[in-house]
């Protein structure tokens, strides 16, 4: 008998072992804001190596020059379209050197790799980018390409240990010489190329590059599935010159997107979320969501807005922002509230932050070029389910938030919160539904 309470002792310590072990697993799995599991998809971070890539075709054994004063636009596209024709998995490679060109645009089976010491360099002549059906600022329409495009491809790395430089100090300069004669003139009226446009496209991988002085937003990702950016440099200078508008990253009605290990100093945004603008933004075909985005392990330097929903943007939801150093932004979380488009900024968590931003989170009405197109009535939008936690910063302004009829606000979580702020208190009135846990505010 003793043995046999001992065997039902035994085997219910057995069940209550993997019942906790269990329950510890179930705990440490990673979820959605929403509460629904993150995918192992976005476990899988290993950047790609050159051996990976498949047959090599090095550009200047296939009649690229290495001159450095030449663009040689049509030279490099041949080498590009050549290992497409192939018909084997290959990788286009930048040597070291510095190589001048125009728009390039990629093709199925081709990836690019920009060696160490290589410098794959955008022409400072916009008619070296030949306008073409493209998307820009929340609008497909006709515009001027980027330096490398990628459209409609399955599968595709852009990689290496090199730069992708944009050259933009010519058209930043042009930019601010017409906005001073023209204080009216938008993003899109001073024409310049982006660095990187990812449209249409899945399983994409860019990695290990740093991407620098973009004329315009440096790399833009529309209507894409399964990216991967992965210990990036982006840059722009905020001086001498300014650098207008050059976004680090736009994500653009995209599914399934990581961010993780960047370095980000940009003037402008450093992640922007898009996906159209207008009083039937949320019905047009090529507008849509951002869903299921992650940017983590990241450090920022300057940067307008550390995490952007807006200004053209429809709906986000399910976006992370974690694990981040920030040395000097100007906002933290930024939610962009225009007039003119119906938005929804829903189940966004920010965490494990460390650093200085002037205003911790900022959310008022965006009026800059906004246009209601002759109608009188605002549509209305939303900022639902805002979880801000584990966060130890400096700031100016702790709470930069404008009630305004145009938008409701719904569900904020503020929880394990230390600030060293100059001013704006936290006013839990602006908010229906406001949980504020252990949060420390010196002023």
């Amino acid at each position: 008998m003793k043995v046999k309470y001992l065997l039902m002792a035994l085997s219910a310590l057995m069940l209550f072992s993997a019942t906790t072990a269990d329950a510890k697993k179930k705990k440490k799995v990673d979820l959605w804001p929403d509460g629904t599991p993150v995918s192992e998809w976005f476990k899988q971070a290993t950047p790609a190596t050159l051996e990976s890539l498949g047959k090599q075709y090095v550009l200047t054994e296939h009649g690229v020059k290495q001159d450095s004063t030449l663009v040689q636009t049509e030279a490099i596209q041949a080498v590009i379209d050549k290992a497409a024709r192939s018909g084997e998995k290959t990788v286009v490679i930048v040597p070291q050197g510095t190589f001048l060109s125009g728009a390039l645009f990629m093709r199925q089976g081709v990836n690019l790799w920009v060696a160490e010491g290589g410098k794959l360099k955008g022409s400072d002549d916009i008619k070296d980018f030949p306008i073409c059906d493209t998307r820009i600022e929340g609008q497909s329409c006709k515009y001027f390409p980027a330096l490398l495009n990628v459209d409609k491809i399955d599968g595709i790395t852009i990689s290496g240990k090199g730069v992708v430089d944009g050259n933009g100090l010519r058209y930043w300069r042009a930019f601010w010489l017409r906005r001073s004669w023209n204080p009216k003139c938008t993003n899109k009226d001073e024409q310049r190329p982006r660095l990187l446009y990812v449209s249409h496209s899945k399983n994409v991988e860019v990695s290990g590059l740093t991407f620098q002085h973009s004329p315009f937003w440096t790399t833009h990702y529309y209507q894409c599935e399964n990216v991967r950016a992965l210990n990036l440099r982006i840059l722009s200078p905020a001086s001498p010159v300014k650098a207008p508008s050059t976004d680090a990253i736009d994500i653009d009605v995209c599914k399934n997107m990581l961010v993780k290990g960047c370095f980000m100093a940009v003037n402008d945004d450093a992640i922007a979320l898009k996906g159209g603008k207008g009083v039937d933004a949320d019905k047009a075909p090529d507008n849509g969501s951002n869903e299921n985005i992650i940017i983590e392990d990241c450090e920022y330097g300057f940067s307008h807005g550390c995490l952007t929903c807006g200004s053209e943007s429809v709906h986000n939801k399910n976006i992370i922002l974690r694990r981040i150093k920030v040395e000097h932004g100007q906002r933290l979380l930024w939610l962009k509230m225009r007039p003119d488009t119906p938005q929804n900024y829903e189940y966004i968590t920010v965490e494990d932050i460390t650093g200085f931003v002037s205003n911790f989170i900022f959310i008022k009405p965006w009026t800059q070029f906004f246009d209601l197109e002759g109608r009188t009535e605002i549509p209305l939008s939303y900022g639902d389910h805002i979880t801000m936690r584990n966060i130890n910063m400096t700031c100016d302004k702790f709470f930069e938030v404008q009630k305004s009829d145009q938008y409701k606000l719904s569900n904020f979580v503020f929880e394990n919160i230390t600030l060293n702020a100059k001013g704006s208190p936290l006013d839990e009135s602006q908010v229906e539904g406001f949980v504020v846990k252990n949060v420390n505010v010196s002023y």
